[in-house]
């Protein structure tokens, strides 16, 4: 029938999210990616890396639905259907998820955690020299809602702590610098760099080998954003030539990350799965629902998202 929803991913089977969805919005017609039915029905769409031009496919679609807080796999698809609003999930549980992420190897960096493993696996007590916390600088780049939350929390904890983005922006406890030429400022005093910037034209390849050179000797960088900010190859020569002292990725250029990458088994990276921030239909739904509900009744959109910005 009209007015279907349709749940585009293969991350999950959507069982929840049709839970959540009827809590708020009553019985629905929810249909996922391999029961999509007739088209022509499906008004909302719940996307995820979506396949490209399957969202052109569908006719009568008013509005798409990001389940990530990034747009960039939606707008990788040159068939989106042009006119058609896109909005982003907000969802408070992610993002205290990426913060928890960021914080945890910041403080397995500072506190030099993976020395002192590879000491007890030699079964060697050795103390290693401490960095008071006041002396090590985190810079976060990108101050959306996550950013700012992951800089408050780190600035919480005592780090004296720097956040940069394209525009100026104020955030209590935090230094915060703006445009090209804060970005060279922020990056001249980071000892640890937290990237959460969106994926745009402008931040593709951001961090290449003229962003790590001007990092302070030994820095850590911690990748949160996408995998198309890094340049792979300026990463692990600046990690082999020790300019870096090594490096957190959760987003990769190509997911899964290929077996025969250099990231798998180089001693300076940790890498995880793309699991910093997980949507969460709970926290996440809320502003899904009063976006369907505005939909249909013809009012304003929350968390619209501009495709010629990017976010």
């Amino acid at each position: 029938m009209a007015g279907a929803i349709a749940y585009i991913s293969r991350d999950t089977d959507g069982v929840l999210w049709n839970k959540v969805l009827e809590s708020g919005l009553g019985p629905i017609d929810f249909r996922t990616l391999d029961k999509l039915g007739n088209k022509d029905d499906i008004e909302v769409v719940l996307a995820w890396k979506p396949p490209r031009g399957l969202i052109a496919s569908f006719p009568n679609v008013k509005l798409i639905v990001s389940l990530g807080m990034g747009v960039d796999h939606l707008l990788a698809d040159d068939q989106l259907p042009k006119g058609v609003p896109i909005v982003r999930i907000m969802d408070d549980g992610l993002v205290g998820q990426m913060s928890e992420y960021a914080i945890y190897w910041a403080l397995r960096h500072h506190r030099d955690i993976d020395k002192y493993a590879a000491s007890q696996q030699a079964k060697r007590w050795q103390v290693e020299d401490f960095i008071d916390t006041i002396h090590r600088r985190i810079g976060v780049l990108g101050l959306g809602t996550i950013g700012q939350d992951t800089a408050s929390k780190f600035a919480m904890l005592g780090f004296p702590t720097m956040g940069w983005s394209r525009t100026a922006k104020t955030v209590p406890g935090v230094e915060t610098f703006h445009g090209p030429d804060g970005l060279d400022r922020l990056l001249a005093k980071a000892d640890i760099l937290v990237n959460v910037v969106p994926l745009t034209r402008d931040t593709k390849g951001l961090l290449d080998a003229t962003l790590f050179a001007k990092l302070p000797k030994g820095a850590y960088v911690i990748n949160m954003g996408r995998g198309g900010h890094v340049v792979d190859e300026a990463l692990l020569a600046a990690l082999n030539s020790g300019h870096l002292a090594g490096a957190a990725l959760d987003v990769f250029n190509t997911e899964p990350l290929p077996q025969n990458h250099p990231y798998w088994t180089h001693p300076k990276v940790q890498v995880t799965p793309h699991i910093a921030g997980a949507t969460n239909p709970r926290t996440a739904s809320p502003g899904v629902i009063e976006n369907i509900k505005r939909i249909r009744s013809g009012q304003p959109l929350i968390h619209t998202v501009d495709p010629v910005s990017g976010y």
